[in-house]
C-alpha cells in the first residue's frame, strides 16, 4: 500500500474536515446594504442575506442600510466589527463598476488580509451562470481582528450563489482561521 503524501486529495480532505471539526458552529453576523435606493421595506438582497444566514444557523447580530458613501460604509463596518458578539460582517450592494459602487474602497483599508480566492471563486461561478458579464464584480473577503469581511453584489441571485456555495460553507473555518494566535495550528488528527 502506497504511503499518504501530505499534499494528495486525501490528506487535504482529511485536513478540511479537521478544520471544520473544529470552527465554531454558529457564528455572530452583521447585514449592511450599500444602496441609495433601498428602504427596509424594499431591501430584498438584505433579506436574503438574513433568510440565508438564520437558515445556516447563525444569529444576526445588526442590520442596517446606509448610502453608497465612503465614509457612512466605513463607519458601518468599523460599528459592526466593534460589536464583540459579531464575527461577520456581510455587506451587500456597491460592488458592480459604476462611479457610485464604492464598497470595495471604503472597506478593503479596514482588512488586516484578503481573501483573494473569494472573489476569484463567486466571479468563476458567476461566469457559468451569466457569462462574462461576471468579470464586472468587484465582490471580495478579508478580515480584520479575527471576523471576516464579504462585500457581495445587491444580486439576490448573486447573494445566493455567493453564501450557498462559498461562505455559508466555510463560515465557520474563515472564522476560526481568523482567530488563531501566531504560531496556533490546528490538533494533529
Amino acid at each position: 500500500m502506497p504511503a499518504k503524501v501530505s499534499g494528495s486529495p486525501q490528506a487535504k480532505s482529511n485536513s478540511v474536515k479537521q478544520h471544520h471539526a473544529s470552527a465554531p458552529k454558529r457564528v455572530g453576523c452583521a447585514v449592511i446594504t450599500v444602496s441609495d435606493t433601498r428602504t427596509p421595506a424594499t431591501d430584498s438582497g438584505g433579506d436574503l442575506l438574513v433568510e440565508l444566514i438564520a437558515g445556516a444557523g447563525h444569529p444576526l447580530i445588526s442590520r442596517e442600510i446606509v448610502c453608497d458613501d465612503t465614509a457612512l460604509i466605513r463607519a458601518a463596518v468599523e460599528r459592526a466589527l466593534a460589536n464583540e458578539a459579531c464575527r461577520a460582517v456581510m455587506l451587500t450592494g456597491g460592488t458592480g463598476t459604476s462611479p457610485r459602487d464604492v464598497t470595495p474602497e471604503a472597506v478593503l483599508p479596514l482588512l488586516e488580509r484578503e481573501l483573494p480566492g473569494f472573489g476569484e471563486l463567486f466571479r468563476m461561478l458567476s461566469f457559468h451562470e451569466i457569462g462574462a458579464a461576471a468579470m464586472l464584480s468587484r465582490a471580495f473577503a478579508g478580515s480584520r481582528a479575527g471576523k471576516v469581511v464579504f462585500g457581495l453584489p445587491g444580486s439576490p441571485a448573486a447573494i445566493r450563489l455567493a453564501l450557498e456555495r462559498l461562505a455559508l460553507p466555510e463560515l465557520g473555518h474563515l472564522v476560526g482561521e481568523a482567530t488563531k494566535q501566531p504560531g496556533q495550528h490546528a490538533a494533529k488528527a
